[in-house]
């Protein structure tokens, strides 16, 4: 890439920050964090100012007038009817600092030291994991169920029901799988243009960058004085200030992102496992009558991933194992009579 493009391709950055800053300060009127965004947008400016130094000393012309890009001008828009906190992975995408704001609302001691920074974000991954595992065998469990059902209801043929209920399991993991794969790498890859945006920038304007996080801290209830100590000692190790930056100004967590082929291969596992449950008397043919152990099984496995999801939601395990029995009893129900209906009009 050419000097010249770089530092274009810096100043419409910087720009088009200041742009969206604008929006969502507006969107924010009257409320603290409008005079935050006001201020970073002023900084935005700042630093386009520093990139068009940069393009008059390689002799280029500055352009002389701005204009937002489509993309922009979008994100724009959508501030007027969507809150940025809604906004805010849109936001971080488009590199508008200052998210973290909408993750971390209270004021809180910031970290001095690299261990303090991982300690303090550090999320509950176990239950996370487990939080996601147990939606993907309901996702699975409920879908293959309903599916299943639905056939029973035309047809009395357990090789047919054995089939479609086989295609169900596979159709649907490779889904969820495709699905994961494409969120988490999408995540990533955001995650790994813009901590080397910020790379750039702390190179290009290093005492920019430390204002501009001495004012993210300043809002969130640190003094102004000991944010800007605070901010300028992290910028002195360029690796814990790039962690502090994707953090604090873009609200990203580096320690939530995790292997797309692993969460593909979890996503598949799980919808699979929910899947195989009322599948499985229709391919172990222990029964003249699979359906009722199908039934049954799928049943008892309702109740166990309501009463398991209240874990997550504080509400007691019988109450939440009867409402998930009933919800997908519902769904079972009615495309098991759907299929009869169907069954009944094919014959």
């Amino acid at each position: 890439m050419s000097g010249k493009n770089h530092a274009l391709e810096g100043w419409i950055e910087e720009k088009s920050s200041a742009y969206l800053y604008r929006a969502v300060a507006k969107a924010e009127a009257g409320t603290p964090r409008q005079a935050l965004f006001e201020e970073l947008a002023e900084a935005a400016e700042s630093q386009a100012g520093i990139w068009a130094e940069v393009l008059a000393k390689q002799g280029h012309t500055v352009p002389a007038e701005f204009h937002p890009a489509v993309r922009a001008r979008l994100v724009a828009c959508l501030t007027r009817y969507i809150s940025p906190r809604t906004l805010r992975p849109v936001l971080a995408a488009m590199k508008v600092r200052g998210m973290s704001l909408y993750t971390s609302p209270l004021p809180h001691r910031m970290p001095v030291n690299r261990e303090e920074i991982g300690g303090r974000h550090k999320t509950s991954g176990a239950g996370n994991t487990l939080r996601a595992a147990v939606f993907g065998v309901n996702d699975g469990l409920v879908s293959n169920a309903a599916l299943i059902l639905g056939v029973a209801g035309a047809t009395t043929d357990h090789g047919v029901i054995l089939l479609t209920g086989s295609a169900g399991l596979l159709a649907g993991a490779l889904s969820m799988a495709a699905g994961e794969y494409v969120s988490v790498r999408s995540q990533r890859e955001m995650f790994e243009y813009q901590i080397g945006l910020e790379r750039e920038e702390l190179e290009q304007y290093p005492q920019e960058e430390a204002a501009e996080l001495a004012l993210i801290y300043a809002a969130k209830g640190i003094p102004k004085a000991e944010a800007e100590n605070l901010a300028n000692r992290l910028l002195q190790d360029p690796e814990r200030a790039l962690d502090t930056l994707a953090r604090e100004e873009l609200g990203l967590n580096p320690d939530e992102l995790g292997s797309p082929w692993k969460a593909a291969s979890a996503s598949f596992m799980a919808f699979a496992a929910g899947a195989l449950i009322p599948l499985a008397p229709f391919a172990m043919s222990f029964s003249n009558n699979p359906l009722a152990y199908s039934i049954a099984l799928t049943g008892a496995a309702l109740f166990g991933v309501g009463a398991l999801l209240c874990l997550f939601t504080g509400r007691q395990a019988i109450y939440g194992g009867l409402r998930m029995l009933l919800i997908g009893g519902m769904a079972g129900a009615t495309t098991f009579f759907i299929g009869k209906a169907l069954g009944i009009s094919l014959a």
